[in-house]
This record gives C-alpha cells, sequence and structure tokens, in this order.
C-alpha cells in the first residue's frame, strides 16, 4: 500500500471503530436499561405481596376474613 492509498485508509478504518464502539455503548445501555427495568418490576411485586399480606392480616385481626 503505498501512502496515498494508506491515508485513504486510516479514515474509515477510524470511522468503524467509532461506530462499533457506539454499537457497543447502545448495547451496554440497552441492558443496563432492561434490567433496571426487571429490578423494579420484582420490587413492585413484592410489595404488592406485602400490601397484601398486612390487608390479610388486619382482615384476620378485626375477624373480617370469617
Amino acid at each position: 500500500m503505498n501512502n496515498d492509498q494508506s491515508a485513504s485508509y486510516q479514515p474509515g478504518q477510524a470511522k468503524g471503530q467509532v461506530e462499533e464502539k457506539g454499537n457497543q455503548l447502545k448495547d451496554q445501555a440497552s441492558q443496563a436499561a432492561q434490567s433496571a427495568q426487571d429490578s423494579m418490576q420484582q420490587a413492585g411485586q413484592q410489595m404488592k405481596a406485602s400490601a397484601q399480606g398486612a390487608t390479610d392480616a388486619a382482615k384476620d385481626a378485626t375477624g373480617m376474613n370469617k
């Protein structure tokens, strides 16, 4: 490869590397968002179950479950 070919190849190679890095960062951000969504959904389900348990305990204590 002569100097003219080398000079035109390097910017293209750099562009490809930047695009690949950008794709990797987008994938990481997407995975982090999915993980956060899963965590929030699980926390919500735990809160719902806890609230239901408290409601049932209150009904048992007041005799409303009979």
